[in-house]
This record gives C-alpha cells, structure tokens and sequence, in this order.
C-alpha cells in the first residue's frame, strides 16, 4: 500500500456534504474516532508524534484490523485501505459517491481529505477537515508548494482560539478561515457566524468541518479582508489567524500576506474598528517588523483604530535570518536544490534590508470597540508561559480598564477589593536575613505574572477579602507600622492601582 499524503490538490467531497456527513460523523463515532480515542489506542507518544506530523509511531501502533486503526490508517496516516475493512465501519458507498473517499487500485479505498478529531472547550467531539498531507498548520515542516492547500490544526490556531473571549453574542466573524476552526469554536456562543476567506476551497472545506462536527452552517463568503462584507454590517466579535507572514512576495496563500511587510496585519487591524459593534471585540494573531529608529511599541499603538481599546501582546521576537529559515522550512525550501535556497533566503533577507527590519515579532492583538473619550492601549512584552485558556482573563482585562478608568485615587481608597484566586507571596533574600529585599507577587494561572511590592503593597494585597475598604486597610497598615497615615493614602493608591490593572487584585463589588 503507498502513502498517497502530498499530492495534488484533489476534488472536494460535494455539496450533498450535510446529509453525508451526519452519517460519516455518526460512524466515526461509533468507532471512537475521536480525541480521547487516538490517545487510547496511540499512547501519548505516537499520539503526539501525529501533531507534529511524524506518522511512524502511529503506523506501528496501527498494524491491525479494529474499525478504529482502520480510521486512522485511512484519514489520519492517508494509507490506502481494503474496501472491505472500510465497508465495515463507514457508509462506504455514500462516502465514494459524495467524494469524501475515493478509489485506490483494485480493491483499496482512500481518503480525498484528512479528517482529525479536535476535542472542543466543553469535551465536544468535533472533527477538523484539511487538505491531505496539512493536517497540522503553521510552521512546522508542511513542505507544500500548492498555492491553493488548506491547513489543518496547528499552534496558531489553537492559540487563537484559547485567547477569544466567548461570552454569548448574536454576531461574530472569522476572517480568513482556513479549514474553519475559528468559526466552529465562534459556533457554539454566537447567533451568527459569518467566514470569509480568499480562497474557495478554503471556504468549501469550513463547510466540510462544520457539518462533520455537527455545527450550524456559517455563512460562507469570498474575498480578501473585510472585502465581503457589506457596508453597514458589524459584528460583536471579529476573529482571525492571517496569513501574517512577511515574505518577499505571495508564494502560499495559506501563510503569505501579499502585501509589502506587515501591511496586511496593520491594514486588517486599522480597518477592524468600523466593524465592530460598540463593546465587541476583535482578536488577531499577527507578526510586526522591528524597524530601525523606531520603536516597535509604537508602531503597534499606531495600528490601533480611533473608537477602540487595545491590548496587545508580543510573545516572541525572532531576528531576520531565523525568521526566514523558520518559513523557508514551513515550504521545505530545504529540501531543494541547494542554490535555488539560497537564492531564495537572499530575496528574503534583500527584503529585510531594503524595509530596514532587523527583527519580526510575533504576538495577540486584541481589540474592544468602546465610547471612553480615551482609549486604552497597552503594548507588552510577554515571552514568559502561561495557562490557557485565556478568553476570561482577556475580558477581565478589559473590565478593569473600565474600572480604573472610572476611578479616581479617591474611589481606588474607597474601593473594596479581593485578592485573586491562586496568588502566592514569595520573598526574596539572603539565608538568615531578618527583612527579605524583596516581596513578590505571583500568579499561578492566567498570565502567570509576577510582580515586586514593598511591604505596605504585600500588607494590603494580604488583607483584601472584599470586606474593608482600600483606606480602612490602610489606616490599619500605618497605625501597625507607625506611619502617619494621610501620607500613606496618599502613596499607595499608585501601588494600588499597578494591582489591579495586572490582575492580582479585582474589584469586589
């Protein structure tokens, strides 16, 4: 049997896909093809191999005959398999005349897409459908030249996903879909789910994966950016993972943007805002240049559109050389003949000089439409882990902009506060000391963030349960240490406020 992953973009099953797949989905099932099934019969080992699309683990753990193996050999390893073994676990007619499968020699069926189990936020069964051989998007080795290929699941994609906020909204939108990932978790809060992308088959294949997952259709539209949508619409939530990388050129639609630098991420970002509805959010995943002479913070404060809140997170900064070789793997650029990659990493690098880019970051924007007369923008630097998912802590960032924009020192003493859950004190010195150097604040979920506080800010974080207000603490803090405490209301609601905007102290009414 050969392996038939990587080759030509085929024909899509059609468009009697709904009826079909709600068979496909039931048989799949049936067979425990799902996420808690391949890591049942794979072990964690070939189970973790398959994201990062090594197939050897799973084709030795594969080797018998089980309605579940069969699955596997047949949509996730693209292995041919005997008629009659798949006969015995799908519908395997319907499948062959609505193009999910197809035929193979003589006697042997074979998949026309990868089809992988994707376990939702609530333990859903849902399925992700992609082109053969890309189930696992980003960068990690797709080694597909096909300019048209769709990508499965990968780490931008699930990032994205963790970081939306999914409160219940009648509007969303996922710009530039892929194989619709974004749309299927947009599914299950909101009303309507609109998805557009460049590219047909991309839009073809969201379809594929919401009626294979048992979704509510979306609605599907053609076009680059906000192109396909109309005027006056809006949305409640605008998500979307681009092709944000920058290339010297629109080699792949899959990953490359087709404007000059980062244009097309800053151009997505500007145009958001008019097509928010007031409060709704728009959340990307982008790439920047790091620009000589410039700083790179404040070419991202300058993307963000009039009207809107933002929050955005740098999470990795690569320099230019390990940028271009990350991509030109992405491509298996590598595995050309030796001087067409070095013209090729030449043209990326000419690129770089040429735009003065010494470094291309990568990172989260988040956007909140919001009628403040000032805007909040914060810009940040986080390379360090965190816990996913982050759709709450996302949102409660934006509530405590709201509540510090609202409050003045006087309201912050007045105010009473909770310290959250899972924040642990450390104190740092030397073995023996009397008195630490330092307190430091940190937390263990969310952003994980650490911070230092003297000890009046360790004092007061300790006591807040909701119960006094900021000032009473205060007073009990200065009457404790023998400060007088006017002087010290009037010092800490700066520390107090650090506090909040952070996350380790939250508003208790």
């Amino acid at each position: 049997m050969g392996d038939v992953s990587h080759t030509s973009l085929s024909s899509l099953p059609s468009s009697d896909r709904v009826a079909v797949a709600a068979r496909l989905r039931d048989a799949l099932l049936g067979a425990s093809f799902t996420a808690d099934g391949l890591l049942d019969l794979l072990g964690a080992p070939a189970y973790a191999a398959l994201a990062r699309s090594e197939t050897v683990p799973a084709l030795r753990a594969t080797r018998g005959d089980t309605p579940l193996e069969t699955l596997v050999r047949l949509f996730l390893l693209q292995q041919p398999v005997p008629h009659a073994r798949v006969a015995d676990v799908l519908p395997v007619e319907d499948c062959l005349a609505s193009g999910w499968l197809t035929r193979a020699g003589a006697d042997e069926i074979a998949a026309t897409v990868d089809i992988r189990p994707y376990g939702g936020p609530s333990g859903e069964d849902w399925f992700i459908v992609s082109d053969l051989g890309c189930a696992v998007g980003g960068a990690g080795g797709i080694g597909s030249r096909e300019e048209g290929v769709v990508l499965g699941v990968g780490g931008a994609s699930t990032t994205l996903a963790g970081i939306t906020v999914r409160t219940p909204v009648s509007s969303a939108l996922d710009l530039g879909t892929g194989s619709g990932i974004q749309a299927l978790h947009a599914a299950q809060h909101a009303t309507r789910v609109t998805a557009t992308d460049l590219n047909p088959r991309a839009l073809h294949i969201t379809a594929l994966t919401l009626a294979l997952s048992g979704a509510p259709a979306a609605d599907l539209r053609e076009g680059s950016l906000f192109e396909p949508i109309a005027g006056d619409e809006t949305y409640d939530l605008i998500v979307s993972n681009p092709p944000f990388v920058i290339s010297p050129g629109a080699r792949l639609t899959y990953r490359d943007g087709g404007m000059g630098g980062d244009d097309l991420c800053r151009t997505l970002v500007q145009q958001a805002g008019d097509r928010l509805s007031d409060g709704g959010y728009a959340q990307f995943l982008a790439n920047w240049q790091h620009v000589e002479g410039e700083e790179w913070q404040d070419r991202l404060r300058s993307w963000v559109p009039r009207g809107c809140d933002a929050w955005i997170v740098q999470r990795e900064v690569q320099d230019v050389t390990q940028y271009a070789e990350l991509w030109l793997r992405d491509a298996g650029d590598h595995r050309d003949d030796p001087a067409e990659y070095q013209a090729r990493y030449d043209a990326w690098l000419d690129e770089f000089e040429a735009r003065k880019v010494k470094a291309v970051g990568f990172g989260w924007i988040t956007l909140r439409r919001t009628a403040a007369a000032e805007p909040s923008i914060t810009v940040e630097e986080w390379p360090h882990s965190i816990e996913q998912p982050l759709g709450e802590t996302v949102h409660a960032h934006f509530d405590r902009v709201d509540y510090l924009r609202a409050s003045d020192d006087a309201a912050l003493l007045a105010g009473h506060f909770r310290l959250v859950a899972e924040v642990v004190q450390e104190q740092v010195g030397l073995p023996g000391a009397e008195d630490p150097e330092h307190v430091v604040l940190r937390q263990h979920r969310g952003m994980r963030r650490a911070t230092k506080v003297d000890t009046v800010g360790a004092g007061f974080a300790g006591v807040c349960d909701g119960t006094l207000s900021a000032g009473r603490i205060l007073d009990a803090i200065a009457q404790l240490v023998g400060e007088d405490p006017v002087l010290l209301r009037d010092r800490t609601p700066a520390q107090i406020r650090l506090l909040v905007e952070q996350g380790f102290l939250e508003p208790a009414e």
